[in-house]
């Protein structure tokens, strides 16, 4: 019984991880991506809601280089219910070209999800826009605030791309 409810839960964990990893059609990554310029933090501006960043405010996202080459990432945010931080440690690598802006992101163990950059500020990397399919979609900056004339940009772009931008959480940083 104990090997057929193992069997069972793994087999549950799988379905809804490979169910979460596909990334539509109409989504392109960029192109001349440079790792060591995105590298460094991350301020959430917008994002559309799930589970694992419910209720968080000042949300950040920190990438560094391992010594295995691949990247460390740590999402930390405030859970404003709780009074205090919540953080996730995980690992991303290239989906394939280490020039398209396209890697795969783990926080279970073995198991990765896109994560796709379809738009970068090319000049100093000021301010990405990411998915990884399935509705996830978020907006980040290296700033905590930018112009509501780059909020805007940010959700014509993602109207466009067939996101529910009424869904939108623009996040609080202050």
């Amino acid at each position: 019984m104990r090997k057929l409810l193992k069997l069972v839960t793994v087999s549950v964990i799988l379905g809804l991880l490979s169910s979460c990893g596909s990334v539509p059609d109409n989504i392109s990554p960029v192109r001349n991506f440079e790792l060591d310029r995105y590298l460094g933090t991350w301020y959430e501006i917008a994002r559309l809601d799930h589970r694992f960043e419910r209720g968080l405010e000042k949300v950040s996202a920190t990438y560094s280089l391992r010594d295995d080459g691949k990247v460390k990432v740590v999402n930390r945010g405030w859970n404003v219910e709780k009074g205090e931080w919540k953080e996730a440690v995980g690992k991303a690598r290239f989906a394939d070209d280490k020039t398209v802006g396209h890697l795969e992101v783990s926080f279970f163990g073995p198991f990765y999800g896109p994560y796709v950059i379809f738009e970068l500020e090319q000049q100093n990397y000021d301010y990405a826009f990411i998915s990884s399919g399935d509705g996830y979609l978020w907006f980040l900056s290296r700033t905590p605030t930018v112009s509501d004339t780059l909020k805007q940009a940010f959700i014509t772009k993602a109207k466009t791309l067939g996101f529910n931008t009424d869904e939108l959480i623009f996040v609080q940083q202050e």
